[in-house]
């Protein structure tokens, strides 16, 4: 049988995977430890899903932890979330109490397992307090933020910033997302797994299977959008941009599609408001879908001639690089990580307004050869920077850095 590690030669390369574990080689047998606020929903469990079982494979104790909270706790990290990537919004002496004592319980219940980790990854505001109530800990913790702080509400970053403080060291998506920190802080973007349900190869006859169940025409243009319902994620400036767009192109067609998640509390009110922008036109899909319709969402990506992610705030994006990864051309904001999958006019076009979406559909669909390159372009650019060996390769050269105190040169054997 194939080892995991192996099977990502043909996407990534052989010599990725040697790569891999050499790095790794100097690392067997350290015990990582992996805590985020849900299983599933979101880029962040989708990457640990397959990261922490790689480090399994290249001999390294990985494990993955889940902090458990109330309705009122999710609520708090929600805007803590939101405030952080500039929304103004306020957290309260009680809710930051009660998101500090949910913690310390979760602290309690797993404290055994992180104070005796080697290496500690703290994942994004949920559960970075975390670290003051582990006071006997062995290892390095490491504070991994994956939205956008380059511009937070200051009283929440006031809040949240003494929690991340006394880390030994943080990891952003970009330069611009981060925050002076008093600890050494990293760079990696996140990455998607060309392996998974949602990124593998697919026969026509399942694309066309999907096209079907939602009532999606076959012979007409179709636009998407993945996402959650969020408001960064501007499903109804979406659906705006599409109405423009159709007065040039009547047969085209919409879907938008997406969930929430396990500690996502607004979710439902963001699907109502984009059915009540939608109503009364049958070309738009307003689709909700459970966290594992991994297949449908990749059969969808493949139908769609031209893929959106409209954000006006983003931490990174991953819907951008999955689109692109199957040949699509992406129109995306011009915000945070998109801009870094997005070479503007080479692999998609980078956009600020419905108006501006809507003139770069109007060009792609009537410029097919145009279309065609820039998806071509676009899944080669995936290729050599936002697949999950790169992402990989990254992490384990940030625990060889902690290991050797960043030295500024490190011996591989």
């Amino acid at each position: 049988m194939i080892s995991l590690i192996a099977q990502y030669a043909d996407a990534a390369g052989p010599s990725v995977v040697d790569h891999l574990r050499q790095l790794a080689s100097p690392l067997e047998g350290m015990r990582v430890v992996h805590v985020n606020s849900t299983k599933v929903g979101g880029g962040v469990a989708e990457i640990l899903a397959k990261l922490v079982p790689l480090k399994r494979e290249l001999g390294i104790d990985a494990s993955w932890e889940v902090i458990s909270g109330d309705a009122d706790f999710f609520k708090t990290t929600k805007t803590f979330h939101n405030a952080l990537q500039g929304a103004r919004l306020t957290v309260s002496r009680d809710e930051l109490e009660h998101y500090d004592q949910i913690n310390r319980s979760n602290a309690e219940s797993m404290r055994d397992v992180l104070e005796s980790a080697d290496v500690v990854f703290i994942h994004d505001p949920q559960p970075a307090p975390l670290l003051k109530y582990c006071p006997n800990r062995h290892g390095k913790w490491i504070w991994r933020c994956h939205i956008d702080v380059s511009a937070p509400e200051p009283g929440v970053w006031e809040s949240l910033s003494p929690f991340v403080a006394d880390y030994d060291a943080s990891i952003f998506s970009l330069a611009a997302f981060a925050q002076r920190l008093p600890h050494t802080q990293y760079l990696i973007p996140p990455s998607i797994d060309p392996l998974s349900e949602k990124n593998m190869p697919l026969e026509e006859r399942d694309v066309e299977k999907v096209r079907s169940e939602f009532g999606i025409d076959p012979d007409r243009e179709m636009i998407l959008q993945v996402s959650r319902y969020d408001r960064f994620k501007d499903p109804v400036g979406v659906i705006q941009a599409y109405r423009l767009a159709k007065r040039f192109s009547p047969g085209l067609q919409l879907v938008l599609a997406g969930g929430g998640a396990d500690d996502d509390p607004e979710a439902s009110e963001v699907i109502s408001e984009t059915r009540e922008a939608a109503a009364g036109d049958p070309d738009i899909h307003v689709l909700t879908l459970p966290p594992d319709a991994h297949m449908t969402i990749n059969a969808l990506q493949r139908a769609a001639d031209i893929v959106l992610q409209k954000s006006t705030r983003e931490g990174f994006g991953l819907t951008v690089s999955e689109a692109m990864w199957k040949g699509k051309p992406v129109i995306g904001g011009d915000t945070g990580g998109i801009r870094l999958q997005i070479i503007d006019g080479h692999t998609g076009y980078l956009v600020s307004t419905p108006e501006g979406a809507a003139l770069r559909i109007r060009f792609l669909l009537h410029n097919k050869e145009r279309l065609e390159r820039m998806g071509a372009l676009a899944r080669e650019y995936v290729r050599d920077n936002f697949l999950l060996t790169r992402h990989l390769r990254e992490y384990l050269t940030v625990m060889v850095s902690l290991a050797n105190r960043a030295e500024d040169r490190i011996e591989l054997a």
